[in-house]
């Protein structure tokens, strides 16, 4: 169910289960002075080694088409096929929310046809939308 939801497969296979493992193990690396990170039988759990809980540093967008949002905000440019196959969506239904998103300045579009792209506007002032602070005093 984990491969399934990670890489929207319907079936699996040992290449799927080794990119799982790839993926976890650099997220392991980038994260493991701060977190440990744990295979449950529901997926993997994230625990904060020195924080007596986690701290979340973006409230979740409550919105229409907040999933989509979603999945834009991570600074990279998503097709409409690779979002509707991310979200388990018809890449038509995907492509409405897009342009309603487009419409209200939300993300932008760059290419054409098949080619085409879409991101969240940048940030003013910032080089990129996951710039995070510096570690909390203490951590």
């Amino acid at each position: 169910m984990l491969l399934a939801r990670a890489f929207g497969a319907r079936f699996t296979d040992e290449s799927h289960r080794a990119r799982l493992r790839i993926e976890i193990g650099r997220l392991r690396m980038m994260v493991r002075r701060l977190a440990g990170i744990t295979a449950t039988k529901r997926g993997f759990a994230l625990a904060p080694r020195a924080a007596p809980e986690v701290v979340v540093l973006a409230r979740p967008v409550e919105e229409e088409h907040a999933a989509v949002l979603a999945f834009l905000a991570d600074g990279e440019s998503w097709s409409s096929s690779a979002l509707a196959l991310a979200l388990g969506a018809s890449q038509r239904t995907v492509q409405r929310a897009l342009d309603s998103l487009a419409a209200a300045g939300k993300v932008q579009s760059f290419g054409q046809a098949r080619a085409r792209r879409w991101i969240t506007p940048p940030v003013p002032g910032f080089t990129t939308i996951l710039l995070l602070p510096a570690p909390l005093p203490g951590y």
